[in-house]
């Protein structure tokens, strides 16, 4: 009796998110949602209770999918771009949820967070992603780029952009696993400092500039973007891709003011980010199992906080379809070698990962989220090209 009252709960619950029709399967009965021929098909092993789906529609759906208790028929991906469209009809408690949603951002606890997905393992991320190892939106300047190809177009794109000399001092806050400095090194002879809270990506980029023999050119130190101002160093340029979002919203204007404080009066910061049009705290499994403390600032947040800093906006550009292929080629790649995976992870951990790569590809896709790069500079700078160089 409870298993029944549990199933119609849940097929009245999903029942709302409707924009595009698709199939409820459960114990052999089938329940149609919306009108018309179905977009996909999900079959439920067991039902959902709805205090689960209300306290966190997220939360309750992913760990159902991580625990096979939901299946979908076909394409994972096609059926999440059907409907996580619908995400403003999620439920979130946030008085329920506010510890996973609300997290310290202490120096100690956002190095455990940023560890905790960076620092999963080196040759678990080369399985899935280029040979550049760059973990961030790539740029297709072409229909039939590679992904390699289009990560090399990111980097020189945002090379140009911050139109580089020869001699130019380069910080890179979030460096990863480095290609964004090296790429700099070679082409602009500039000399480079990466900074990174990741143990993994910390050995792999030292590991890379003694391979290059760019030793004379770059280094990469294990440090906290609040620790630059006593650095005591200055930079020409200042670049950071894909960082921001693990500063929580308490600390944008904090984060703004230590690349400030580094950066030389005219100088040029270009920021990489994702963003969303509003301000939210969001997604609860995201949270949990993926970039814990993560927080997606909307580019309103960002260009107040720059305003306050005396950084002049030259120009904004969304990639937000850029980093819907960009996942879709990861998600593939990981499919490719999902036997290899298989020795290092569990169905469960495995199911997880693939379930973040498509989701974020659908919301990529439907608008949720976007990816913004802002190129400003440091007060005025008349010595720019009058139009746009890049």
């Amino acid at each position: 009796m409870l298993e029944k009252i549990e199933e119609k709960g849940m097929v009245q619950f999903l029942r709302q998110f409707d924009a595009n029709p698709f199939l409820i399967r459960f114990d052999g009965r089938e329940y149609p949602v919306g009108e018309g021929e179905p977009t996909f098909v999900v079959n439920f092993k067991k039902a959902i209770p709805v205090s689960s789906l209300l306290n966190s529609t997220s939360l309750a759906l992913g760990e159902a999918y991580m625990d096979g208790d939901i299946e979908i028929e076909g394409n994972l991906y096609n059926a999440l771009d059907h409907f996580l469209g619908q995400m403003g009809k999620f439920s979130t408690d946030t008085k329920a949820l506010k510890k996973l949603i609300l997290t310290s951002t202490s120096k100690k606890n956002q190095e455990k967070e940023v560890t905790s997905h960076y620092d999963i393992g080196n040759d678990f991320y080369k399985l899935w992603l280029d040979e550049t190892m760059s973990y961030s939106c790539a740029y297709f300047r072409h229909e039939d780029d590679t992904l390699y190809q289009a990560q090399v177009n990111k980097v020189d794109y945002i090379l140009q952009k911050l139109y580089l000399k020869e001699g130019m001092t380069l910080l890179d806050i979030g460096c990863g696993w480095g290609f964004l400095l090296m790429e700099a090194a070679k082409k602009y002879k500039v000399k480079g400092t990466g900074i990174t809270l990741s143990h993994e990506q910390y050995k792999e980029f030292n590991r890379r500039i003694q391979e290059e023999g760019l030793q004379d050119y770059l280094n990469v130190e294990l440090m906290d973007y609040r620790d630059l101002p006593k650095s005591g160093k200055t930079f020409d340029r200042v670049v950071s891709v894909g960082m921001v979002e693990h500063v929580g919203r308490d600390n944008y204007q904090l984060f703004i003011d230590c690349v400030s404080q580094v950066l030389k009066q005219g100088g040029l910061f270009l920021l990489h980010f994702i963003s969303a049009l509003k301000e939210h705290p969001g997604d609860a499994w995201i949270k949990k199992y993926i970039f814990p403390g993560g927080m997606v600032p909307s580019l309103r947040e960002m260009l107040s906080c720059m305003a306050e800093d005396n950084f002049h906006t030259m120009d904004v550009e969304n990639l937000r379809l850029h980093y819907n292929k960009t996942l879709l080629c990861w998600e593939k790649n990981f499919k490719d070698h999902i036997e290899e995976e298989r020795k290092m992870f569990d169905e469960r951990f495995l199911r997880m990962w693939d379930l973040y790569l498509s989701a974020c590809a659908a919301t990529f896709h439907n608008g949720i989220i976007d990816l913004h790069q802002i190129l400003a500079s440091k007060g005025v700078n008349n010595d720019l090209p009058m139009v746009r160089w890049y």
